[in-house]
């Protein structure tokens, strides 16, 4: 099920980011055991994000889009496939995952919020 929301916000969590006029999916993506959730939204211009909390430990994905993924709340290191390094992310932070490929995220010790926006 998909809810239409018009001149009004969609807030995440405490923070002041907002996107209006976007069309939400209700039914959460459940990752992990429900470790990690997010939830669908569209934009107006089509552009597709998820909101999403990411629980302590680690954990792979495999993209098919590329991905831009906004750290909005806490802390995680990321690896991303075909490299050794692992970098360290922490609010305001961003990295950017190549489509057909992947990443580990590991968070350690609080919940981290995140964006992820799709890229075409």
């Amino acid at each position: 099920m998909t809810f239409q929301i018009f001149s009004s916000a969609f807030r995440i969590l405490m923070k002041k980011i907002k996107f209006n006029e976007v069309s939400v999916n209700a039914k959460a993506n459940i990752y992990f055991d429900g470790k990690v959730v997010s939830h669908s939204l569209i934009l107006k211009d089509g552009a597709k994000k998820t909101l999403g909390l990411i629980y302590p430990g680690s954990y792979h994905f495999n993209t098919e889009s590329a991905e831009k993924m906004e750290i909005i709340a806490g802390h995680c290191c990321v690896t991303l496939d075909g490299t050794k390094k692992t970098n360290s992310y922490i609010e305001n932070q961003a990295f950017d995952v190549p489509a057909n490929s992947g990443f580990t995220i590991e968070v350690s010790d609080e919940i981290c919020e995140y964006i992820c926006s799709f890229i075409d």
